[in-house]
């Protein structure tokens, strides 16, 4: 079986956050960075070259294949910010109607720049997902 191309690195978060232009987007991703080790709990690691994670957890793919990924976290993509939701969105419906402006995949929250949402509201969305997550999982 192929190794997973997206796994924990030992990559400097602080380093990667550094190279991140504009400006703008990289004060946003320490903002963003800051906002998950509260909500979260635990420290930042890369994951892959651009995606940083925050604790672990075990699944289980239907196939039978095991695999090990964040229990959130976040990547600046080339024109918005993703955070990743693993539970996803249906159940924090009252949430997603407070944050502002952004658009969803299925554990995905892409927002364009963080003025663009309540990031108190955005915090206690990481919040609870995570709390989703510690029972779901066996989380680290």
């Amino acid at each position: 079986m192929a190794e997973p191309k997206t796994k924990p690195t030992a990559m400097s978060v602080d380093e990667y956050l550094n190279t991140i232009e504009p400006e703008k987007m990289r004060l946003d991703c320490f903002a963003l960075k800051t906002l998950f080790e509260r909500a979260s709990g635990h420290p930042p690691v890369m994951w892959g070259g651009n995606m940083v994670g925050f604790g672990t957890y075990h699944y289980k793919y239907k196939s039978g294949r095991e695999r090990a990924w964040f229990v959130t976290g976040f990547a600046r993509r080339k024109h918005s910010l993703v955070v990743y939701i693993m539970p996803g969105f249906s159940q924090y419906e009252d949430l997603m109607e407070r944050l502002g402006t952004y658009k969803t995949g299925k554990s995905c929250l892409y927002i364009s720049q963080l003025d663009d949402v309540d990031q108190g509201v955005l915090e206690e969305l990481v919040r609870l997902s995570v709390d989703w997550m510690k029972e779901k999982y066996d989380t680290a």
